[in-house]
């Protein structure tokens, strides 16, 4: 197992349900999912790439893992481990009917609500894009590669989340996702060490050679920066050497969010304004070329292009 039971239970109580045997897949619902049901909101990837946010199913398939303990991260960093210790693992097959399921199972209690769209509650049942992004590093599961593919035999799309340290899957990913973000927080080495807090040794130099992959993709590129005040938010004109490096489709420049055990490290000063983030996404998009093409102020993202 990779969680003992007490780390389940508290995972389990903040939303988690996870699937499989093995205790390293999860599926949670979204704010944004319940807000579309409701007709309150969707999600700002539905703004600006047409994902619907009462088709998503938010999940992970190593919750876990990651070479990372990002001081903006909202897990609770005590149980992540650095490299994929597990010889046994759930198959994506596995994964994905589960994590249906799960999802399915916790949005039962909408359908006795007046409140929520009867159309979306009946089209939830069949989500139809994966954000593989809830926790840990999607590229440590050894089946990353079948698990996008059999989302893809499933017509799904999928958005895949990585940090770019686990650079030889990414260069030799057979099935590519629909988009790939890469996480790119940080405009220096120095920095980087600061707020990414990488656990292995030549982070730095693994995310620069995955930024000098992205081009070499054929599905849509994204790089996401988490703007945290006091932190990372400084030398716009590194951000954007090394955004042309990587040559993306889209950039989102967010802020973090005080949510999470990520309160036990920063603090609501460290939450950026909303105006705050726009000026500095204006400023890497001056630097690279870029230019806002879409925002949204209620989760303080923009999107340059």
């Amino acid at each position: 197992m990779s969680f003992n039971k007490s780390q389940q239970a508290k995972l389990e109580k903040s939303g988690y349900r996870f699937v499989g045997k093995h205790g390293h897949a999860a599926a949670k619902i979204c704010h944004w999912t319940r807000q579309s049901i409701l007709d309150k909101g969707v999600c700002y990837k539905e703004k600006f790439y047409g994902i619907e946010s009462h088709r998503c199913l938010q999940m992970s398939p190593a919750v876990p893992n990651c070479q990372q303990e990002c001081e903006f991260c909202w897990r609770d960093l005590t149980y992540t481990q650095t490299t994929w210790e597990d010889k046994e693992y759930d198959d994506p097959k596995t994964i994905i009917k589960e994590a249906i399921e799960a999802q399915n199972n916790l949005l039962c209690g909408f359908f006795g609500n007046d409140n929520a769209n009867r159309k979306k509650l009946e089209e939830t049942k069949k989500p139809t894009n994966a954000a593989i992004s809830l926790a840990g590093e999607p590229t440590l599961y050894p089946e990353i590669d079948e698990l996008i593919a059999e989302f893809n035999r499933q017509d799904f799309t999928t958005f895949l989340v990585s940090n770019g340290l686990y650079v030889d899957k990414l260069k030799n990913l057979e099935t590519e996702p629909y988009q790939l973000y890469l996480s790119l927080d940080a405009p220096t080495k120095k920095i980087y060490d600061v707020v990414c807090r990488p656990r292995i040794n030549n982070a730095w130099d693994n995310l620069n050679e995955s930024l000098e992959t992205l081009s070499s993709f054929n599905s849509r590129t994204c790089i996401r920066n988490t703007c945290v005040k006091g932190r990372n938010m400084v030398n716009p004109e590194l951000y954007a050497k090394l955004i042309e490096k990587a040559d993306p489709d889209f950039v989102e420049v967010k802020a973090y969010m005080c949510v999470g055990s990520s309160r036990e490290r920063l603090t609501l000063d460290n939450m950026p304004r909303f105006d705050e983030v726009k000026d500095f996404a204006q400023k890497i998009g001056d630097e690279c070329g870029r230019k806002i093409v879409n925002e949204s102020e209620i989760s303080r993202v923009v999107l340059l292009e």
